[in-house]
């Protein structure tokens, strides 16, 4: 295979991706794709770099040179949007963003030409949408997911409105963000070079906090007030789309503005249903027989087929059509509430309310632990010797089986440890 012969620098970007909670499966498709992103001495560089955030200090002993030559290469990986920056202490901080969400929806927000973006787009269509391992790795992996739906809140019903909590509404993250910037979709762009993309609104990717500022300095995304990002999101609901987010309660980075023809997350929510590869709302739309026509207009609008029509009788005996929600593929979105003029839909509280992880670091954590990658997340930084040996120990000690995981972490008489194979071991009681 081609991939198996690629040069060194992409080889070693490829195990670097792979650190993170959610990697990049290796494939002739990822390696194209890095190839038109990155030089080979820039994947090479890159794959030096801790999986979090770093000062030019780390980038300086990592690569070997000198402060001003490292800075150079930053700023040009930075003004690429192949790594975020951010000013912290008065001092510069850059991290890798993940492929998705990150470097792979940057190339496609805006229109460059120092990209192909069609080739890009064949590409990224070929591995994220004709080949599964990339999408199952990302999204239907381990039980902490990566993005939430947002409900819609102008079909919330006048009793739910003051229960909401700030972090379901996307109107809340949006007023409150440090930053805010607007961009263009990845999935429809993507879509269009393929002859592929419906006319949803493409200008309304909006991202947040350190993200934002980042975006909005390189020219990748238009820095905006907050409340022109709570205008984009009424817009978004009034063309039916999904609010799709980061799956935490505070700080949230990102919402987009999904469709269930081109968007990657509501496809996945297709495609592997049974793992739940978005995170629900608290909510469910009910159906009220009595006014139902079985019209089929809340299943036109469903981004991710969880509305159906069934046979029922009507009281005369003759025989007709009613909505069912397939509750289990359900994102619980409420898109389907306003398409209904009868007003047969009402979105009613699911029996449980799912909490999302607090912070991107405790998500991050999280998804490390369950897919096997908390060693490399610690101990992430491949300059230095003491990492490398701690994260290989770490790393087989949480490989180990359960009675010989617990031999080791007495023999090892770290808390530290203790507690990090406690919880590993929690997870996996419960699979």
């Amino acid at each position: 295979m081609a991939h198996a012969t690629a040069r060194s620098g992409y080889r070693d970007l490829v195990e670097r991706l792979n650190r993170f909670p959610q990697g990049a499966p290796p494939s002739d498709l990822l390696y194209r794709i890095l190839a038109l992103l990155f030089t080979e001495r820039e994947a090479g560089l890159v794959a030096l770099l801790p999986v979090k955030p770093f000062r030019l200090a780390t980038a300086v002993r990592a690569w070997k040179t000198t402060p001003g030559e490292a800075r150079k290469t930053l700023d040009e990986l930075a003004s690429r949007a192949l790594l975020l920056d951010a000013e912290r202490g008065g001092e510069t901080v850059w991290v890798l963003p993940p492929p998705m969400a990150g470097f792979f929806e940057f190339s496609l927000m805006r229109v460059r030409d120092d990209v192909d973006q069609k080739v890009l787009s064949e590409l990224f269509f070929q591995y994220l949408n004709v080949e599964e391992d990339f999408v199952r790795e990302l999204f239907a992996r381990g039980e902490t997911r990566l993005g939430r739906a947002f409900v819609n809140e102008a079909a919330l019903p006048p009793e739910e409105v003051l229960t909401v909590l700030d972090w379901e509404r996307a109107s809340e993250v949006a007023r409150t963000a440090r930053h805010a910037a607007v961009g263009t979709c990845y999935c429809r762009h993507k879509m269009s070079h393929l002859g592929r993309a419906c006319d949803a609104p493409l200008e309304v990717c909006l991202t947040f906090g350190t993200s934002a500022d980042s975006l909005s300095r390189h020219g990748f995304a238009r820095r905006i007030e907050p409340a022109e990002a709570v205008d984009i999101l009424a817009v978004v609901r009034e063309r039916g789309l999904v609010h799709f987010g980061e799956n935490v309660r505070e700080n949230v980075a990102f919402i987009c503005a999904c469709c269930g023809c081109c968007c990657e997350a509501l496809l996945a929510q297709k495609r592997f249903g049974a793992f739940r590869p978005v995170r629900t709302t608290a909510f469910l739309p009910r159906v009220d027989p009595d006014l139902c026509t079985g019209c089929g207009a809340c299943a036109k609008a469903c981004p991710v087929e969880a509305m159906e029509l069934e046979p029922a009788q009507a009281p005369a005996g003759a025989p007709r059509r009613v909505a069912r929600v397939a509750e289990d593929a359900c994102l619980g979105c409420g898109v389907c509430v306003p398409a209904c003029r009868r007003g047969a839909l009402r979105l009613v509280r699911r029996s449980e309310r799912l909490l999302p992880p607090r912070t991107t670091a405790l998500r991050v954590v999280r998804m490390a632990l369950e897919r096997g990658r908390l060693a490399d997340l610690l101990f992430d930084d491949r300059s230095l010797a003491s990492h490398r040996i701690l994260g290989s120990l770490l790393g087989a000690v949480l490989s180990l089986p359960p009675v010989e995981r617990a031999l080791a972490r007495r023999q090892a008489g770290s808390v530290y440890l203790e507690r990090i194979a406690e919880a590993w071991e929690r997870r996996h009681r419960r699979a």
